[in-house]
């Protein structure tokens, strides 16, 4: 059945422009493609610190196990074997994390920022970010969340940064957050500091569009470790 097309405002996925190019020439295997493609779509549904994709994940999603091509085999070993073949390409990169009790093979892109930031999680005790379920992607109605929407427009995240996000989560409204964003694109001035001190000033003066400075979602004032001010709320 031929599909219906893609309704307006439909969200987009950013994918490395490689993938378009010589990794499309090299990959031959269809479930390596698909199991790619689902990774990256993962990622970017993610909340949290470290945003990376288990095995189990994968294991469990419908989408990709109806997806992928059927040869005989259990489709969580088909999963698996596609995962791998996209780590011996280099596409992805994979290691393992959690509590020792209870570790788990996870999955990110592998770029160096994400390589560091494994490196970083898979040496301690940090767990894999929360997972939440999984919109499907046709739906337009879906807002990206605010460690997608700082990834794809100002930068990799690190753990400092993801903690200054969970707080200022707290502070203010989730639109605020957004906007500061987007405005410190339109400003090409693509850093946290300038985005918290956007924050700061709406707190401080109120917004333009006539919202309130005060954001009344926790008590005290939000700071950064950029020179804000101080804070009556003890940092978590």
């Amino acid at each position: 059945m031929p599909s219906s097309g893609f309704p307006p405002r439909v969200r987009y996925t950013p994918v490395p422009n490689p993938l378009f190019g010589p990794l499309l020439e090299q990959i031959d295997d269809l479930a390596e493609l698909k199991c790619t493609l689902r990774v990256i779509w993962l990622l970017n549904q993610k909340r949290g610190y470290p945003r990376v994709v288990t095995l189990g994940e994968l294991q469990a999603d419908r989408t990709l196990g109806k997806a992928l091509p059927d040869d005989g085999t259990p489709v969580g070993e088909r999963i698996e074997r596609a995962v791998g073949m996209a780590v011996q390409r280099g596409t992805l990169a994979t290691g393992t994390m959690g509590r020792q009790e209870k570790r788990e093979q996870v999955y990110v892109l592998n770029s160096e920022p994400h390589r560091k930031m494994l490196e970083s999680v898979t040496q301690g005790d940090a767990s894999p970010s929360p997972s939440r379920t999984a919109p499907s992607p046709e739906d337009s109605r879906e807002r990206p969340n605010v460690f997608a929407l700082y990834e794809d427009n100002i930068g990799m995240l690190n753990p400092m940064i993801a903690e200054e996000l969970r707080e200022a989560e707290q502070l203010y409204p989730t639109a605020w957050l957004e906007d500061a964003i987007r405005e410190a694109v339109t400003q090409n001035k693509r850093s946290w500091r300038y985005v918290a001190r956007i924050l700061e000033r709406w707190e401080r003066e109120g917004r333009s569009d006539g919202e309130s400075g005060r954001y009344p979602k926790q008590a005290g004032h939000y700071s950064t470790p950029y020179g804000g001010r101080p804070t009556s709320a003890p940092r978590r």
